[in-house]
């Protein structure tokens, strides 16, 4: 309603636009009760497909890998589906212009820790955010502060979060997330004092930089919806692969992977099982939406809650593509000391949890 309608206490009310209810949002309110009866239905589905409708024995090896496979894949796609719907709505109101801007106000610890919670709510995986890091060193975001967001961006995944939230409760979600920002503080800091501005690349410094304009957001509930709508349509099209061959990886683990023997290699008693996870999880490369099904089942086979966070960390704060992407901002000297301060602080936090824990 606009103000000219409002301002005559005898005027008729203005007539509500065909259409207006579901594009403001109401298509929200409409969907929720299906997704929750969906939600809801989605266990005893699963044992009626596996056991009944393929005729799989309760209790057996692919039985149980088959009905994993059938409840968890819609399970984690539609959490993902309405976690990514509602992060994007609240990132329509972020930018990466607005982010960069705030960083290149704070200096010292406060700028690291700035930048590390600011890695969480910012759309952007470990790759994207390279590009960002390029950006926040133009304009003198403090070297140490854009390592801090590099590790948090895709570390402390908002996706991962909420999905943590959903699957495991919200001990293990907070635990993820304090000690995720814990590692990006703690390694931008650390890179910080180093000044190693020397080992970046000389042509970071001469790419052109221009401010974007200000303002350029959409306008309007239903228009920032519909952003966020598209953009869940577009990263679910994107993982749903992913998402499933987590899932495949978790079922197989399920039905066929004694829990003795994961709580062998991934238990506490083992004490190379958190470094061992980190040099495993390097090389693999998945969002954290793919990952959390495999660390579902990981700790469900006895694996220590270190281990598993250990792991989960370094597939998503580490990952192979991003190293290679790094290396062009980055010479070797710096690089490596980046990737063996955030292994490292990735392997503190696993063996403090498996003490604690």
């Amino acid at each position: 309603m606009t103000d000219a309608s409002k301002s005559c206490a005898c005027a008729a009310p203005t007539p509500t636009p065909r259409g207006g209810f579901w594009t403001s949002g109401g298509w929200l309110l409409a969907a929720l009760p299906v997704w929750v009866g969906l939600y809801l239905a989605l266990h005893p589905a699963a044992d009626w497909l596996a056991f009944r409708v393929f005729g799989l024995a309760p209790g057996s090896r692919l039985g149980e890998a088959v009905a994993f496979f059938a409840y968890d894949a819609p399970k984690v796609l539609m959490l993902l589906a309405v976690v990514v719907l509602g992060v994007s709505f609240v990132q329509t109101f972020l930018s990466a212009e607005r982010t960069r801007d705030l960083l290149a106000k704070r200096t010292g610890a406060w700028g690291n820790l700035l930048a590390s919670l600011l890695g969480i709510a910012t759309p952007f995986c470990s790759c994207s955010a390279v590009p960002l890091f390029i950006g926040f060193v133009r304009v003198g975001v403090p070297l140490g502060a854009t390592f801090s967001f590099l590790v948090s961006a895709p570390m402390v995944n908002e996706v991962a979060l909420f999905l943590l939230w959903g699957l495991f409760g919200w001990r293990i979600a907070l635990l993820y997330t304090v000690t995720g920002v814990a590692v990006a503080f703690v390694s931008g800091l650390i890179l910080g004092k180093l000044r190693m501005e020397r080992h970046l690349e000389p042509w970071v410094m001469t790419v052109p930089f221009t401010a974007a304009e200000a303002g350029s957001g959409p306008a309007g509930i239903g228009a920032r919806l519909d952003l966020a709508l598209q953009a869940t349509k577009d990263i679910v099209r994107k993982v749903w692969l992913y998402v499933l061959a987590g899932i495949a990886v978790g079922a197989f683990l399920h039905g066929y992977v004694p829990a003795e023997l994961l709580a062998r290699f991934m238990g506490k008693s083992a004490w190379w099982s958190v470094p061992l996870a980190v040099l495993i999880g390097v090389p693999l490369y998945s969002n954290a939406a793919g990952i959390i099904p495999i660390v579902q089942v990981l700790l469900a086979k006895g694996a220590a809650l270190g281990t598993a966070l250990a792991f989960m960390m370094a597939v998503t704060g580490l990952s192979l593509p991003e190293t290679v992407i790094l290396r062009k901002v980055l010479k070797p000297r710096l690089l490596g000391v980046f990737l063996g301060v955030v292994a490292a602080g990735i392997v503190l936090v696993g063996y403090l949890f498996n003490v604690l824990m």
